[in-house]
């Protein structure tokens, strides 16, 4: 049972993860490791991106010309501008849908490999024990809870080991991120006084 008792701990850490980084951070970090690969959409990406500098340099040369003194050129470029204006809304619509089918896939993913898992496996193991406890050592009640909600007497359900897991996790997390969190703002606070005291000898001399 010891791979079981890994596999619920896993799951455990990486929702917590998730919870505290937060899905649309990592469907984000993943777009981007996605696009970086040489594959149809890095491709449509590339290409959208090349669409808008090219928009952009007609439009800055646009606005440069006067509509009244270079009507030619103006109406030439007027003509441009709109074409590429078009093709840039066409591929960013192309690219917000892959982006949209990216994230709807990432998160069928995710929820299968932990929500699902977090259900499935304490329902498919909830009669099995992941360990036993030491004989005599707790009292029946506590034989009993540690069981929840169908292990045999005595032993630690999966169900039991869950949440321990989640709790210790939980704890972990959050300490770790309001110590970083202390840790930033004692930072800031130290650096506010001295960005004061180089203005105010500005001020001075």
């Amino acid at each position: 049972m010891a791979s079981l008792l890994l596999a619920i701990f896993v799951v455990e850490l990486a929702v917590q993860l998730i919870n505290t980084i937060g899905a649309a951070t990592i469907n984000g970090l993943l777009w981007r490791f996605v696009i970086s690969l040489p594959i149809p959409i890095s491709r449509q990406f590339t290409e959208q991106r090349q669409k808008q500098k090219e928009y952009l340099a007609v439009r800055r040369e646009l606005n440069a010309t006067s509509s009244q003194d270079q009507f030619a050129k103006w109406a030439k470029l007027n003509r441009q501008h709109d074409k590429l204006l078009d093709e840039l809304k066409g591929k960013k619509t192309n690219l917000d849908a892959s982006r949209a089918s990216f994230d709807r896939y990432l998160t069928f993913v995710r929820l299968v490999l932990t929500r699902g898992v977090q259900w499935f496996l304490p329902f498919w193991y909830s009669k099995e024990a992941m360990f036993w406890l030491p004989y005599g050592w707790f009292p029946s009640y506590v034989e009993r809870f540690a069981s929840f909600p169908r292990a045999p007497s005595g032993s630690v359900s999966i169900v039991v080991w869950q949440w321990a897991c989640y709790g210790m996790l939980k704890l972990i997390i959050e300490g770790v991120v309001g110590a970083i969190g202390l840790v930033v703002a004692l930072k800031q606070k130290q650096a506010t006084p001295v960005a004061a005291g180089a203005s105010s000898d500005k001020k001075s001399s």
